[in-house]
């Protein structure tokens, strides 16, 4: 198979009825501008050749990051599968119908709790978040909540796609595929790696 997205789908679904919990957590890696790292999970709410996708407070260190240095690198980990995943490339932001048709996806309290976050800034106490929590429950009791304006996604489109698979010994077997064209639609190359 010579398709990454193709494979990743394989690993994917064989992770969704083997893991327990989350199969679609990812470590997310960005840098600041001065090239400094931060790592840390969220969870994958699309993908597909045109890219990985997640979703986010746009006032939140990380999507601070990312609008500095758009630029990231994924990890998934499947550890009863004994399998990762690394991908790295460009990252940008979801078009806002992309963003409204996800969000109305969520949980009625993730939303509300999307409007209570302050994400990344420090409050006194948890009673203040709780607290804030209250107010835009009741600021939306009637009707549906809207789509906060500081809260979208990100796309990670993949420039590398990298499969490892755990082999007896040490001998793992690693399969490394790279855009060779410019975009979204470019073709991948594929050389098997070894440890």
């Amino acid at each position: 198979m010579t398709d990454p997205f193709a494979l990743f789908d394989e690993w994917y679904a064989q992770a969704r009825d083997t893991e327990i919990n989350d199969s679609n957590a990812m470590a997310l890696a960005t840098a600041d501008a001065r090239g400094r790292p931060a790592v840390r999970m969220v969870l994958l709410k699309g993908h597909g050749p045109d890219g990985f996708v997640f979703y986010t407070n746009f006032e939140g260190r990380k999507a601070g990051e990312l609008l500095e240095n758009p630029h990231a690198a994924l990890l998934f980990h499947w550890k009863s599968l004994r399998r990762q995943i690394r991908v790295e490339g460009a990252v940008g932001p979801v078009d806002d119908p992309t963003a409204d048709a996800y969000f109305a996806t969520r949980s009625r309290d993730s939303q509300l709790g999307a409007w209570a976050s302050d994400q990344s800034r420090p409050l006194p106490d948890r009673q203040t978040f709780m607290d804030r929590f209250d107010t835009v429950s009741a600021r939306f009791a009637e009707g549906p909540v809207p789509r906060p304006p500081h809260w979208s996604g990100f796309r990670l489109t993949p420039e590398r796609i990298e499969f490892w698979q755990d082999r007896e010994h040490r001998l793992h077997e690693r399969r490394l595929f790279e855009r060779a064209g410019v975009g979204a639609q470019g073709d991948w190359r594929e050389g098997l790696l070894y440890p």
